[in-house]
């Protein structure tokens, strides 16, 4: 597990603002780029449409060119691949310093000098999106901020995610509580949220029981690294068992 940031790099300030704001957010943006620095603003999913996604980029980044004229650029997945490439890399040379975007800049996208992260509609993502978002900002040695819009509105869930955001930057801890939040769904199946129906254990049970189970199984590489003795054999059973004997294979060559 990682818990220390890499070397010269800040944790992000994650602040969740109401849209009710959004004039008092535009103007941080301004005084963020009159010192130079560069900016992300994604757009709200709508629904599940890429077409409704597209409108949103385009009408966001048409509002703010009023304002800041052609530092504004606008990339969505409708994209032709050139065109994408071509404001991509007009962000990354700092020709663009605002990019309006979809989720296509969850990841592959760094820019160090890009130190603002916008989320329009927060509230409308999941953990894992946001926390994917958060990571295109806080790149460089620069200290750097995720604004969080989110709507007047705000289911239990919601207010928990957006919650979870602005408290830690972990993204261990972020992802054990999305599985909380959305359930596991299915590990063979087509569900992708939703509990599990697992006969006899829940993946809360398993995680009680991962650090204890861990420290044991040291224990008995330790003592028995090639799994003869009795306890040993009752693993190479359960390891054949559970379809993981290859694991025998490595221990017999040290």
């Amino acid at each position: 597990r990682l818990d220390e940031m890499p070397p010269g790099r800040q944790p992000i300030e994650t602040r969740v603002v109401s849209v009710e704001r959004l004039p008092e957010v535009i103007d941080a943006l301004g005084r963020h780029l009159v010192k130079g620095g560069q900016a992300y603003w994604v757009c709200p999913l709508v629904e599940e449409s890429e077409a409704s996604d597209l409108a949103a980029a385009e009408e966001r980044a048409r509002l703010l060119q009023l304002r800041f004229g052609d530092e504004v650029g606008v990339v969505h997945g409708r994209m032709k691949g050139p065109e994408k490439d071509a404001v991509m890399a007009a962000f990354q040379k700092g020709k663009v310093a605002v990019l309006v975007a979809t989720t296509v800049i969850e990841v592959g996208v760094d820019v160090p000098n890009a130190t603002l992260m916008i989320v329009e509609g927060a509230d409308r993502f999941g953990l894992a999106q946001l926390h994917q978002l958060r990571g295109r900002v806080g790149r460089g040695e620069g200290r750097s901020v995720c604004l969080l819009l989110r709507g007047a509105a705000l289911s239990e869930t919601a207010r928990a995610r957006l919650a979870l955001m602005r408290e830690t930057n972990d993204g261990f801890r972020i992802a054990e509580e999305d599985l909380r939040l959305r359930g596991a769904g299915e590990i063979l199946g087509t569900k992708q949220s939703g509990e599990a129906q697992f006969r006899l254990a829940s993946p809360e049970q398993i995680q009680d029981l991962a650090q204890a189970a861990t420290d044991d199984a040291r224990l008995l590489v330790d003592r028995d690294g090639g799994l003869q003795g009795p306890r040993g054999q009752a693993a190479r059973v359960l390891l054949y068992l559970m379809e993981r004997d290859a694991a025998v294979e490595l221990l017999r060559s040290g």
